[in-house]
């Protein structure tokens, strides 16, 4: 079978007309099956979900308990059968819980990827390479700029500067899903033993982390209502984004600034968004890593969605493997 025939692009989002389902779709359908747990792949309203157990978990956490009609979850491993379209879930490397999802039929096999990453991450599952006829990837960071390094060295850098500055709070900038946590765990493997304060927007993420045995240590809300600014000194306090740039930032003692993101590697996004310290931590793939994640799987086809999806598809055709951009809509950068 031609593979445009196990799945397809369409508004909604990917589609699988044999097996009556969507991957990630943007909008709500009879039966969704989700990558992981992420607000522009993992969305509520869908009739029927299939995501694993941790995916579900955050999904509830986000939209509540009716966040769709009914739920079943599925192990990494095990394969499930919808219609007659044999489906596997396998780890992402992304976020806790996150999936690539392999869907095969007559002899086809086609693995949507979802966002994933390559790096080592104490909080997630580690991407596991799946062999396919067609590997659909993301393109977040598919430019040769793009070169992240280890994260650990950018976590040494944020610990050099609160040692550097002990009057001043140190306020990371990391998104709420993932990349907090992850952040968080990094700074306890480098040694760091003191609390760490979070926004309240983390709570319930970083609580649930904590549920499933990743160890964050002592959190504390980064609260100034019942103490003095300078409380904070010396501190680090961690945040979604939005938070730096409202009024709650700016109660913190001598704030100084930093955001955890592969976008850091842009030094005018850094300087736009009033970044003193950027940390280049991403969770998604450097160009590198895209590239040699496509040399190993070599699969006989690439489908290349949301990001810098030219340069990639480009990438591919001088290597010699059929690639082609989806053009998918709706999927942005959340967890960066």
């Amino acid at each position: 079978m031609r593979p445009e025939e196990l799945l397809r692009p369409t508004p909604q989002g990917l589609c699988c007309p044999p097996g009556d389902f969507h991957i990630d779709p943007v909008r709500p359908v009879a039966r969704a099956l989700i990558t992981h747990g992420h607000a522009d792949h993992a969305r509520a309203g869908h009739g029927h979900v299939l995501a694993t157990q941790e995916t579900l978990d955050i999904m509830r956490l986000r939209y509540g308990e009716d966040f769709a009609g009914s739920t079943q979850a599925i192990r990494f491993g095990e394969t499930v059968a919808i219609n007659g379209v044999k489906v596997g879930f396998h780890p992402a490397g992304h976020v806790l819980g996150s999936a690539q999802i392999a869907v095969e039929q007559n002899g086809m096999r086609i693995v949507a990827s979802g966002d994933y990453k390559r790096q080592a991450d104490p909080t997630c599952a580690g991407f596991e390479p799946v062999a396919c006829d067609v590997f659909i990837t993301e393109a977040t960071f598919a430019l040769p700029i793009f070169r992240h390094p280890d994260a650990t060295h950018e976590i040494a850098l944020l610990l050099k500067s609160v040692a550097q500055f002990p009057e001043r709070c140190h306020l990371v900038g990391a998104y709420a899903l993932g990349k907090a946590q992850r952040v968080i765990s990094l700074i306890r493997q480098a040694g760091y033993d003191r609390p760490i304060y979070i926004h309240g927007a983390l709570q319930k993420l970083c609580g649930y982390y904590q549920s499933q045995g990743i160890d964050l240590g002592e959190l504390q809300p980064a609260t100034l209502e019942e103490g003095d600014a300078r409380d904070f000194s010396g501190a680090i306090v961690i945040g979604p984004p939005s938070a730096f740039v409202d009024r709650w930032a700016r109660r913190f003692p001598d704030p100084l600034a930093c955001f955890a993101s592969g976008w850091m590697r842009i030094r005018q996004r850094a300087k736009q968004r009033g970044v003193e310290l950027p940390l280049i931590i991403s969770d998604h793939c450097d160009w590198d890593e895209l590239t040699d994640t496509i040399s190993e799987i070599a699969p006989g086809e690439v489908w290349v969605t949301h990001g810098r999806e030219e340069a990639l598809v480009r990438w591919c055709t001088l290597a010699g493997i059929p690639a082609r951009p989806l053009h998918l809509v709706g999927y942005e950068d959340e967890g960066d």
